[in-house]
């Protein structure tokens, strides 16, 4: 309906019964011919109010489409590129300001003025055209504005859709010479985030590659100072004709939250979400390498900052390469060899496709194996597929895969494509081929279903090494192990641990709770039904303690206590970014536990990246070098090992002043600029630690001045009292410590998962030596453990949103890494009061 034609309408032929049309009246002297008047006279002053307030109405109604109506519009952008194919490229095309450039672009804005006003769902919301850049072949790089009424916006994306689809079809029949003949034209809503940054602020930035040199470029500011806020930034970037942009990241450090700073890189020279090659934020170090090739001889990277939280930024390196490098495809020979994606461990490129066909010696059979596979694009569901793949042998792969992952051929010949998209790009996969004897697939070790080999050793022990669990089945288990309903076998000490171990919940049956039953911590049963009705039915509140959902009850020693004195029954709310209490205190003081890297002295583990571990601290004795390990909690406290810092006959270990703290360092002997070194104000052993039994096995250190935290030095989140860190969970120790019981500390800081272990089996295995203040970790098969030279360092453990906490400091053990042994860890939980009243936090 027109806004006109709305509001009330004034209608003469009433339908009042007094009201005859027929009568006539005409002009009277006498008494009644004017009282007649007179009544006639009312009922047109009547008449004229409803007419004004019709009129009124009308009026009121128009103001309301016009202010209200009209004026809820969005702006909305869309980037696009479209090929020119009756043009030649010219060099002053790569110049914005050239009178070419100028001309060139007022034609693309016409021909896009007129393809829009062809679609009647664009050209009444149509504003305005910007061409950006040209590059050869011709093709045009725009930004399209429209102004579209709320509720529109997904019409209008449609329509832009079907306006590439009518644009590229009638290509063929643009033959007027006045006008440009347009192909391949691709257009898509720019990235929301873009849009409204390149508002507040921006700037850009052109490059051309040059032959053989190395060019760089940084983020604003960088190194000196942070990247400004509120800012949208991009480089423009070129390489000349039949070559590609290799842009490499040599430092990358910016907000961990994607939603607030990030950079995004495209295969164009607009932000074309259809040519997006990745997204990233948060820190890599210098082992984690971020580099991109373009598709074809342009590449647009954009930076865009919000008003919080600014970080160093980024510096990196643009060079051309030949297109068709890096190596993509070929025939492969020999009974052995490796290959990998292109530009691998870099990001490969889009666009691409590589065949490589493998031959091994004739008789033999082929497989291939990835030792790395990661090809996830944001949108595409595990095992789809249906945008970046590798095809071996008719058998899809794409996402994300286990580290050995295996696929086989029956011959001695095998075909393995690589095919990426226009879209999002990632590291790709390293792989190795190998030959083998279908007679004897795995000479002296066991084979896999999926033709993996493994050690014998680790058939049927409870562990699946093979990763499609044929080392577990058609076992027949020993005495030391659990005899599973699923015909798997698992060591018989994760019986009634808590965690279902065999998969069908063998081991947790018959542990004094029937099914259907919970097991209050207590040891009462309950039916599953009440756990989290509100009420505490166990007694000691545990089965109101492990709720998704928070309500108020009763406080006990397992519910959450707000500061506001309310308790509630949700496990874990703190720092979980959900404002569980009612006054928000269960996200306070979260400024802690994360990591620079959106992924001790370990027996086992691995190197960790530089960075990895921010809260990892090195404690020396000066001329002695590295003896223990400490956590950051704080820019002025640390926590430690009591049995750190115990006097013996030759070093007074309880005296600030023997000490030298390192803090951000990653390799021994070899601190960097981002390494601090300082010293200690005092040390605070807990009063009631036992040097016999290693019970209360925890102290504080306050360092002589607060450091300035940073992305390598930054506190880890301590766990309140009421803090749950269950069973079977996966947790990691750090450090510098011996890589082997009797051996050498490690150079380089060290890694290593392990997950906690029941404290009913893990008392069983210590023989009774452990206490409800120690926490038991380890892999109990052996080969992962801390070690002498760990002490003191964090066990850390991975909760919501990627934050980590401090479930345990590293305190002793039976040797190291020893089959059934865990490393026993003091449990920080029973001791948040004590560092609160000993520190403050």
């Amino acid at each position: 309906m027109d806004p006109m034609d709305s509001g009330m309408r004034y209608n003469p032929r009433s339908p009042d019964p007094d009201w005859d049309p027929s009568l006539q009246f005409l002009p009277a002297s006498d008494s009644k011919r004017l009282e007649k008047k007179k009544g006639l006279s009312k009922k047109m002053a009547v008449l004229a109010v409803v007419v004004l307030a019709a009129v009124i109405a009308l009026i009121i109604g128009v103001l309301v489409w016009h202010f209200h109506f009209r004026k809820a519009r969005v702006p909305k952008i869309y980037s696009g590129s479209l090929r020119i194919t009756n043009k030649d490229f010219l060099e002053a095309y790569e110049n914005p300001n050239s009178t070419e450039f100028r001309v060139l672009a007022e034609k693309v804005k016409g021909e896009l003025k007129t393809i829009y006003s062809g679609n009647p769902q664009l050209s009444k919301y149509y504003t305005s055209s910007t061409v950006h850049a040209f590059s050869e072949g011709v093709i045009a790089y725009y930004l399209s504005e429209f102004n579209v009424p709320v509720g529109q916006e997904a019409a209008v994306d449609s329509a832009i859709v079907a306006v590439d689809k009518t644009a590229n079809a009638r290509k063929a029949s643009r033959r007027f010479t006045e006008h440009l003949n347009l192909d391949s034209v691709v257009s898509g809503a720019v990235d929301p985030r873009m849009a409204r940054a390149a508002r507040q602020g921006s700037c850009r930035h052109y490059i051309h590659a040059q032959a053989d040199k190395t060019l760089t470029l940084q983020s604003p500011g960088f190194p000196d100072t942070p990247y400004p806020p509120n800012t949208y930034c991009e480089w423009q970037l070129r390489a000349d004709l039949r070559h590609s942009i290799k842009l490499d990241f040599i430092t990358f450090s910016l907000e961990n939250d994607c939603s607030k700073d990030f950079i995004k890189v495209y295969d164009s020279l607009v932000p074309l979400e259809a040519r997006a090659m990745s997204e990233k934020c948060s820190f890599f170090g210098p082992n984690e390498r971020l580099s991109y090739i373009s598709s074809g001889n342009v590449m647009l990277l954009t930076l865009v900052t919000n008003e919080l939280k600014n970080f160093p930024g980024f510096r990196a390196n643009i060079a051309q390469i030949p297109q068709g490098d890096p190596a993509c495809g070929g025939l492969l020979t020999g009974d052995i060899g490796s290959f990998s994606s292109p530009n691998y461990p870099g990001f490969y490129p889009t666009s691409k496709k590589c065949v490589w066909n493998i031959k091994v010696t004739p008789g033999k059979y082929v497989k291939v194996i990835f030792k790395q596979f990661l090809l996830l694009e944001p949108g595409v569901f595990p095992n789809q597929c249906t945008k970046d793949v590798v095809v071996v042998n008719g058998e899809r792969l794409c996402g994300e895969k286990p580290e050995n992952t295996v696929v086989s051929s029956r011959s001695n010949e095998i075909t393995v494509t690589f095919t990426s998209d226009e879209t999002f790009v990632d590291r790709g996969f390293l792989a190795e081929f190998k030959a083998f004897d279908p007679s004897d697939p795995c000479p002296g070790k066991f084979k896999c279903n999926n033709d993996l080999c493994v050690s014998e050793s680790l058939k049927c022990d409870g562990w699946n090494d093979c990763g499609d669990n044929s080392d577990e089945k058609k076992c027949s288990c020993s005495s030391d192990q659990i005899q599973c309903k699923n015909s798997l076998c698992k060591p018989k000490f994760w019986l009634c641990d808590g965690v279902d171990d065999c998969g069908d919940n063998t081991d947790e049956q018959q542990c004094g709770c029937k099914d259907g039953e919970y097991k209050c911590r207590n040891g009462k049963c309950i039916s599953e039904k009440m756990k989290c009705d509100g009420q505490d039915n166990c007694g000691d509140g545990s089965d109101e303690s492990e709720c998704p959902k928070s309500s108020v009850v009763q406080c006990t020693e397992f519910t959450y206590k707000c500061k506001n004195s309310v308790c509630i029954t949700k496990l874990n709310p703190q720092c979980d970014g959900m404002d569980d209490c009612t006054d928000g205190s269960d996200e306070q003081d979260c400024e802690c536990g994360t990591r620079p890297y959106k992924t001790s002295r370990i027996v086992g583990g691995q190197e960790a990246e530089v960075g990895e571990w921010p809260w990892q601290v090195s404690l020396h004795i000066k001329g002695s070098g590295h003896v223990c390990g400490a956590s950051v909690i704080s820019n002025r406290w640390l926590v430690t090992a009591a049995h750190c810092v115990q006097d013996d006959s030759k070093v007074r270990y309880s005296q600030p002043s023997v000490w030298e703290v390192y803090l951000g360092l990653h390799t021994q002997n070899q601190p960097d600029k981002n390494t601090v070194k300082t010293g200690l104000k005092r040390i605070i052993a807990h009063p009631n630690y036992n040097h016999y039994t290693f019970d209360n096995d925890i102290a504080l250190m306050e360092l002589d001045n607060p450091v300035t935290l940073s992305k390598l030095i930054w506190p880890i989140c301590l766990p309140t009292s009421t803090y749950v860190f269950p069973a079977g969970k996966s947790v990691w120790i750090t450090g510098w410590g011996a890589t082997k019981e009797g051996g050498f500390g490690a150079t380089v800081l060290q890694k290593a998962e392990v997950r906690i272990i029941n404290d009913t089996v893990c008392s069983s295995l210590m023989n009774g030596q452990t206490t409800s203040r120690m926490l038991c970790a380890g892999v109990l098969t052996g080969g992962v453990d801390a070690c002498q030279g760990d002490s003191g360092g964090p066990l850390s453990s991975i909760e919501v949103n990627g934050r980590l906490f401090l479930a345990g400091v590293v305190s002793w053990g039976d040797g190291c890494a020893r089959r059934n042994k865990p490393g026993i860890y003091t449990r920080v939980t029973q001791y948040r009061q004590w560092i609160k009243q000993t520190s403050g936090l």
